[in-house]
């Protein structure tokens, strides 16, 4: 490893400074590129001289690379064959549990030399399992303390907090920080993208000073200054960005969209069976008001499954169709795209038939558009688009191609946002003359700082109060190891409800057909665990017991999209009883006669996974039986997570519980391109004030300075995180 007096600039290739060896690892392992991505490669933790990292903690990490600071207790030269293969085995310890090592073959002198009893030295390697004992084999050390070669080294590891950084099996913990004490002195030039009263009012430590205490603390003060500081960086410069979107998107113009009285809204509102609940109303007001203004609508629209929020975006679709425009909606899957056509033109009856024999004069064409359409039909849809014939179009992703052209778009609804980025978003939008009003809606609760963070380019409405006539959803966990006789019981239940004329859901996590190889899809860490249930597998033994009799059919995303339009169909007709599904039901599927769902392998579903799918029962008037089946024993943490479901509705409090529980880039992964490379310090949960202040602070200097022309170093911070969401968009594309 090179190491010379040379000040790297900040953009430089590693390769300069730390040989192309290295350089070349800490790229393809850890992203590293430059000398500030690894100034931005911040410790994991912090090792303390006499505080040893806890051993017993280590069995949650098997197959994990790891680094543990250490004692040796014993070490042993054991032969084996005869005396012809040579092991060595070390014992080490921490106070709190001991470890093995294990060294092999030629390689077992110099470690038995260095490892002397009483040696403290740092570990890393890969957390392995030997004969029911957890062990590394082959780990790489570093002493630290007298016996070290290099003394000086030595006494400063010991004087100081040891940072611990996120290593990979080729480059060490202590290696990484041998390079960062290369690229340190370049932390000098980094560029403060703080405006300083920003900086001076909150009490932050300059960016040079909180890099240098990051990577070597002093104290942990230093470490505390260096996290506060850091995360303020974060969070600003993403809300920046969320900032300039939402200002440029202020900017563009659009045609406002009133409704017209006497038009076809009012026609809709006067044949509704039911009054709209309070939260419909304040919601659709909210809407209409963005609507008529002469920039485009960018709203997103929370609520719980049931909450009625299909009903508030078709009004406004209805609005904006008065007004002489066009609203497009899209869902995520075929699926969804055609329950969503089937539920809009039965609400609006024969509204839905305009310029059609027996239609009402005031009513407009809604057609479907999907790949899966036979020629003459996609044709026709088309044809009804460009002419304004229709007024309203549901589809999917075949909406966003370059063959549909619209005669007036005025609203696009995207239904389930977490499954589309910004960029499908954007090319939908480019179909309108000027850039249509956008209404986002999701059924997943988000924490508010999520939505903050991840759809911050938008204005939030949350619809929290679930229409009247909903019946409550009792939800139990049915523990089939530990109590076979509950899960008799659960098909005992889905039976009776049968006989009471109501029809029933089982969803599984896997299809079974072949084609999904429970090898490739093992969760981790479940080496002897049993592959996850299969809708194929299930549904064959409820035929042939507990179920036989009743009219079961399976549904899952591989089935041909007209045949799985012919189980919904006659699902939702009352001819089918019992659905087994994947997830594929999770969103949109509404038949109100369905009222109870049995979840196998309920462990393997995400906690708003299973607060989505439950949403799917109780949706008429007689209450709704959730049951949650698992094989978990009663203390483990999955367990714990089916506790939660089965003891709150409400799905906001188990968004929060979800988020504590995944790493927050799952989240931020899946919703937006970009963010999650750009987090490393900030958690979005904790840090709910910092992102809430930084969204306010970002508002005002973008309103001040749009072009941040006098904030270079901001411009700076903030190409620089633009570039790696346009990485990877071109990656994803």
């Amino acid at each position: 490893m090179v190491c010379n007096e040379h000040v790297p600039a900040l953009d430089e290739d590693l390769k300069k400074t730390l040989g192309p060896a290295t350089a070349k690892v800490l790229a393809e392992q850890l992203g590293l590129h430059t000398a500030l991505d690894l100034l931005h490669h911040y410790p994991r933790r912090y090792a303390e001289r006499g505080e040893l990292t806890s051993l017993a903690e280590l069995a949650d990490q098997i197959d994990e690379h790891v680094t543990v600071v250490a004692q040796v207790a014993d070490a042993r030269i054991l032969t084996f064959n005869g005396g012809r293969g040579k092991r060595l085995e070390v014992t080490i310890t921490d106070g709190n549990g001991r470890l093995q090592l294990v060294f092999f073959g030629a390689g077992v002198h110099k470690p038995h030399k260095d490892l002397l009893p009483g040696t403290r030295a740092m570990f890393a390697g890969k957390v392995g399992m030997f004969n029911r004992k957890l062990q590394l084999s082959h780990p790489a050390y570093e002493p630290l303390g007298q016996d070290a070669s290099d003394h000086d080294a030595a006494t400063a590891f010991a004087h100081q907090l040891i940072p611990i950084y996120p290593a990979c099996a080729k480059l060490e913990s202590w290696k990484i920080a041998k390079c960062v004490d290369a690229v340190l002195p370049s932390a000098q030039e980094a560029v403060d993208p703080l405006p300083p009263a920003l900086r001076e009012g909150r009490g932050l430590v300059p960016l040079t000073e909180a890099l240098l205490k990051i990577h070597r603390p002093g104290t942990k003060a230093d470490i505390e200054d260096a996290r506060g500081r850091l995360k303020w960086d974060e969070a600003f410069v993403l809300q920046v960005a969320l900032a300039r979107r939402r200002h440029a998107d202020s900017q563009l113009p659009a045609v406002p969209r009133r409704p017209v009285p006497g038009g076809l809204l009012d026609s809709f509102d006067a044949k509704l069976p039911f009054t709209l609940t309070q939260g419909q109303q304040t919601v659709s007001k909210e809407i209409f008001d963005d609507l008529a203004t002469e920039h485009p609508m960018h709203r997103l629209l929370q609520g719980e499954v049931g909450s009625g929020k299909t009903m508030v975006a078709l009004r406004a679709m209805l609005a904006v169709v008065d007004s002489g425009g066009q609203a497009a909606m899209l869902a995520p899957t075929e699926v969804l795209a055609q329950q969503h056509h089937r539920s809009i033109t039965e609400m609006m009856g024969e509204l839905a038939e305009g310029g059609m024999l027996g239609g009402s004069d005031q009513g407009t064409k809604v057609v479907l558009l999907t790949g899966s359409m036979g020629m003459p039909a996609r044709r026709q849809a088309l044809l009804d688009l460009v002419t304004g014939e229709a007024g309203i179009v549901i589809g999917t992703h075949a909406l966003i191609e370059d063959k549909v052209q619209f005669h007036d778009l005025g609203l696009v609804v995207v239904d389930e946002q977490h499954r589309f980025g910004v960029e499908q978003r954007d090319a939908l939008r480019s179909k309108g003359k000027q850039p249509p009003h956008l209404l986002v809606m999701t059924a997943t609760p988000i924490p508010r700082t999520v939505a903050m963070t991840v759809f911050g380019d938008l204005e939030t409405s949350v619809l929290d109060q679930l229409p009247a006539g909903r019946s409550p959803i009792a939800t139990h966990v049915v523990p089939s190891k530990d109590k076979p006789h509950f899960l008799a019981r659960a098909w005992e239940r889905v039976r009776e409800e049968v006989e009471k004329g109501h029809q029933a859901y089982v969803v599984c996590p896997r299809i079974g057909d072949g084609e999904d190889d429970p090898k490739k899809k093992a969760v981790e860490g479940d080496g002897d665990k049993r592959p996850p249930l299969a809708v194929v597998e299930i549904a064959e033994q409820l035929t042939r017991g507990p179920l036989a009799g009743l009219s079961v059919e399976v549904l899952h995303g591989r089935m041909d999209p007209s045949d799985k339009d012919d189980v919904m169909r006659r699902f939702a007709a009352g001819e089918v009883k019992v659905l087994v599904a994947t997830t594929v039901i999770e969103v949109g599927v509404n038949v109100p006669n369905s009222t109870v769902m049995v979840i196998m392998d309920a462990d393997r579903f995400g906690v708003s996974q299973l607060h989505q799918l439950r949403g799917r029962v109780g949706r008429g008037s007689a209450p709704g039986l959730c049951l949650l089946v698992s094989e978990m024993h009663e203390a483990s943490p999955a367990r714990a997570r089916l506790a939660a479901v089965a003891a709150t509705l409400d799905g906001f409090e188990l968004s929060r519980i979800d988020l504590e529980q995944r790493r927050e880039g799952d989240v931020l992964g899946q919703a937006q391109s970009g963010v999650r490379s750009s987090l490393r310090m900030l958690a979005v949960i904790e840090d709910e004030e910092v992102i809430a202040q930084a969204r306010e602070e970002a508002t005002r200097v973008v309103a001040e300075d749009p072009a941040l022309e006098g904030l270079p170093g901001l411009r700076t911070a903030l190409d620089a995180l633009l570039d790696t969401e346009r990485e990877q968009y071109l990656e994803k594309g």
